[in-house]
């Protein structure tokens, strides 16, 4: 590609000029495709990389520095970053899906618990605001705890933390036995 060119897009994408998003396109898609699917191995998916990838590269615009590196350089790592991304992203939604299909907590038969028919909820406003976020969220909304801690924005080590002294509080409520 001509450096004359390049510039133009260049100014074009500083401008947030939507003309550059086409001349990009038309000018380096396929090259940018061919490294998303080098990375994620999948047609779909390198096909879904392009695009974030593209509306990456609009909202990032005016981030572009031509004296740090070339266009492509730049249009390279975003790809390169986004296929990475996506990569982490299915994987960790795939490493969810096995954790829930082995693990033992869910068949632990849900339905004959009927928290209503108990006073946990009641006694549940008895204990620290901080364990009471916790314990609603892990058995009455049914969250796991990585979950939980992602929802709440807690540390996973916290939440296990406050589920057990929640716990030990509940049944202080409940006595001993």
């Amino acid at each position: 590609m001509s450096t004359l060119l390049e510039k133009h897009i260049v100014e074009l994408l500083q401008e947030r000029n939507e003309k550059a998003i086409s001349l990009l396109y038309d000018h380096y898609a396929d090259t940018l495709l061919g490294v998303a699917n080098k990375v994620v191995r999948d047609p779909e998916m390198a096909q879904d990389v392009l695009q974030e990838s593209f509306v990456k590269i609009w909202k990032k615009a005016d981030s572009y520095d031509p004296s740090k590196a070339k266009l492509f350089t730049w249009l390279f790592r975003i790809v390169r970053n986004t296929s990475i991304d996506k990569l982490r992203s299915v994987n960790n939604k795939t490493d969810k899906e096995i954790q829930m299909d082995v693990s033992d907590v869910y068949s632990l038969g849900v339905d004959g618990i009927r928290p209503e028919f108990m006073d946990v909820q009641e006694h549940l406003g008895n204990i620290e605001d901080k364990y009471q976020v916790v314990l609603e969220a892990l058995f009455f909304q049914g969250m796991t705890q990585q979950e939980a801690s992602d929802e709440l924005n807690i540390p996973l080590g916290t939440i296990k933390s406050r589920l057990k002294i929640g716990l030990r509080e509940l049944r202080k409520v409940y006595g001993p036995e």
